[in-house]
């Protein structure tokens, strides 16, 4: 049969996304793809100009996902089954068209790492993400924006004849549309998927694209692809041409070997088929391929040691599987990004399904042997030829219409469309979908002025063109801040105080004051963005006492600006109007970790050591913790420097030995880097 698409409901233990951070999110995400390249790396030429191109200035303009915790009860999430008489799709449109779960009928297998929870963390680029399935990654490097966001989800006509399950939204960061349609042939043991991005600009637009696939591990799972090499580029930062399969004497294609988490970008030759697989102990698994467009193909593994155990115990339910990601991208790396002209796009088909190869050749020695086996089995399962004609196929119904909306995402596609006159055809972004949060923009693009009422309009627009709009617009609180939101952004950083101290004098209260505060610490003056922090805070503080203690929003505010404030004070060497600040925080819910490491910093500058170290040895968890942060660790470190030192100097000697003494606990123990 040809594919079906259904609704249903899928539940599992989840934990609340939680509200947004309310402050505007000034400064970039996190710096997970910050490089060190040797002089002798011999990257390639379009490699080099590539890697580190146009970063986002700040993640405007998207907010903050950082208000989840970890207490999980059972969820219904709705879902969609795309189903056809050998394979049963899952997909999960509000977040982020993430493909759960893939089924192979005639074997039973699960080809994916179905996560049994659904607990964030912050990797995502903006924060909240969730491990597991097959995620659609597209804006900047890293985690996209739409981790944990809802997309447009519809029926489409299949070019088969059956029916296509089309995904599509507006990405914000860098304002393109996009559309990942998933469909399977009538007895295909492949899942197809045609991606599509536009670029409906006049001008080059930097794209970044990679699918990530979550597959089980343990620790006879191998990962293959056709090449003789990788770049590998580790949590140190710094990347380097390795040879595959073995690397220091270990064998890297098995995730288990190795240490500390890290990714391997396959150097797969110019004129070699796309496709990686992860195949276990019996040769069973799943296989990607594509059409030559998505070029890259990349391992990434948690390791074997402390750090990357723990980071997979975070993720999921204890006791449980962990997993490892193959992924495809549009560059050789995760560290690039590829120009898109303007009015172009970018085309390309996946398939995944499940594949079979003889185990003693795959987990042989001969590492020319093993891809060759799994090269056959892919091309007799089905041939390089068949995927290019899917795709060619598949292109003239990337514009057919949908039949019958499954799900709705934001209305921010909607609102482009009506600024711009945008014709997308397949793609087309409804104004049934605008929304409160468009309704301020809406109103600035048919008065040219932003409602005047306060709470200022909570989501930012930072585009060229909304820029413009915002210049011509008559001054105010609401207009001044939203335009230095866009001056920032643009890197017009002297422009953007200016426009907040405008704004500061129309009433927009305590959002103006921490935009400048962050315009300080930025500007590396330390002393004075304490002093804005601190001021930010005594407004937040006073509006919330004035809408009563039924103001969420505003005592959201204050406590996201006494998060931001502490760090600056103690910068500023002020620890005790950092803990006066801290002391005014409720301690509840999920910024109760936040709030607990916050207090162990402050005892410690205050010249308390011992009891910052009651704080670590009663317990506490930061639900938001990133990836790659090593706070924990640093803090717990530096107390125990103090501890062993007592009153005099941190030598060499003492850290030595406060290491020794005082071992790091495991259950603080996040690092992802050699120390």
């Amino acid at each position: 049969m040809a594919t079906r698409v259904r609704r249903t409901t899928l539940t599992l233990p989840a934990a609340p996304l939680g509200p947004d951070n309310p402050l505007p999110a000034l400064r970039g995400g996190p710096d997970l793809h910050r490089v060190e390249i040797p002089r002798d790396a011999g990257l390639p030429a379009d490699m080099a100009r590539q890697i580190g191109a146009a970063p986002p200035r700040s993640l405007l303009p998207v907010r903050l996902r950082d208000g989840y915790g970890r207490t999980r009860r059972a969820t219904d999430l709705d879902a969609l089954v795309i189903e056809n008489d050998r394979l049963r799709a899952t997909v999960l449109p509000g977040l982020g068209g993430r493909v759960y779960s893939l089924h192979h009928k005639p074997t039973g297998r699960e080809l994916l790492y179905r996560n049994p929870v659904l607990q964030p963390a912050a990797f995502a680029l903006n924060g909240a993400w969730f491990s597991g399935g097959i995620e659609w990654n597209i804006g900047a490097p890293g985690h996209t924006t739409l981790s944990c966001a809802p997309l447009h989800a519809a029926r489409v006509p299949a070019p088969d004849g059956g029916e296509m399950l089309r995904l599509w939204e507006w990405e914000r960061l860098r304002d393109l549309p996009f559309q990942v349609d998933l469909w399977l042939p009538d007895g295909s043991d492949f899942l197809h998927v045609g991606v599509r991005i536009r670029n409906p600009h006049h001008h080059t637009v930097p794209v970044y694209w990679w699918s990530n696939t979550a597959v089980p591990e343990d620790e006879r799972t191998r990962v293959l692809a056709p090449a003789d090499a990788a770049w590998h580029f580790g949590y140190a930062r710094r990347l380097r041409r390795v040879p595959v399969p073995e690397d220091g004497g270990v064998d890297r294609t098995y995730p288990l070997r190795g240490e500390f988490p890290a990714d391997y970008f396959y150097d797969v030759p110019d004129d070699a088929r796309r496709w990686i697989a992860a195949l276990d102990a019996d040769g069973h698994g799943l296989v990607q391929t594509s059409t030559d467009t998505l070029r890259g193909r990349k391992l990434f593994l948690w390791g074997a040691g402390r750090g990357g155990r723990r980071w997979q115990q975070w993720l999921t339910e204890p006791g449980t599987g962990g997993y490892t990601e193959i992924q495809a991208g549009l560059a050789r790396t995760q560290l690039e990004q590829l120009p898109l002209d303007a009015g172009g796009q970018f085309t390309w088909l996946e398939a995944y399904g499940p594949l079979a190869a003889d185990p003693a050749t795959v987990h042989g020695t001969d590492w020319g042997a093993a891809r060759e086996e799994v090269a056959s089995r892919l091309a007799a399962a089905l041939p390089r030829a068949d995927v290019d004609a899917a795709h060619a196929a598949w292109l003239p119904y990337a514009d057919q219409e949908p039949k019958e909306s499954l799900a709705t995402g934001s209305g921010w596609g909607a609102l482009e469309s009506a600024r711009a006159g945008l014709d997308l055809p397949g793609t087309r972004f409804d104004a049934a979908t605008l929304g409160e949060e468009q309704e301020p923009w809406l109103t600035l693009l048919r008065t040219g002025a932003l409602p005047a009422g306060r709470p200022l309009p909570g989501t930012a627009l930072v585009g060229p063109a909304w820029r413009d709009l915002l210049e011509s617009a008559p001054s105010g609180a609401a207009a001044d801040y939203h335009l230095g939101l866009a001056q920032w952004h643009a890197g017009d950083r002297a422009q953007a105080v200016r426009s907040w101290e405008r704004a500061l004098g129309h009433g927009a209260g305590a959002l103006a004051r921490y935009c400048l505060a962050v315009a300080e610490a930025e500007a590396g003056e330390t002393g004075r963005a304490a002093d804005r922090f601190l001021r930010a805070c005594d407004e937040a503080e006073r509006e919330a006492a004035e809408r009563g203690p039924d103001s969420g929003e505003r005592l959201a505010v204050l406590t996201a600006l006494v998060r931001e404030a502490v760090p600056a004070l103690l910068a500023a060497g002020r620890a005790d109007e950092a803990a006066r600040l801290l002391a005014e925080v409720p301690r509840t819910g999920p910024d109760d970790g936040r709030c607990r490491l916050l207090t162990a910093q402050v005892l410690l500058a205050q010249g308390r050591p011992e009891a910052a170290r009651e704080i670590f040895d009663a317990g506490f968890e930061i639900a938001v913790l990133r990836e790659g942060d090593e706070v924990l660790a640093d803090t717990w470190y530096a107390i125990a420097e103090r501890l062993v030192a007592g009153g005099g100097p941190v030598t060499a000697r003492v850290r030595a030995e406060a290491r020794r003494r005082h071992p790091l606990p495991e259950r603080y123990d996040y690092r992802m880097r050699p120390v």
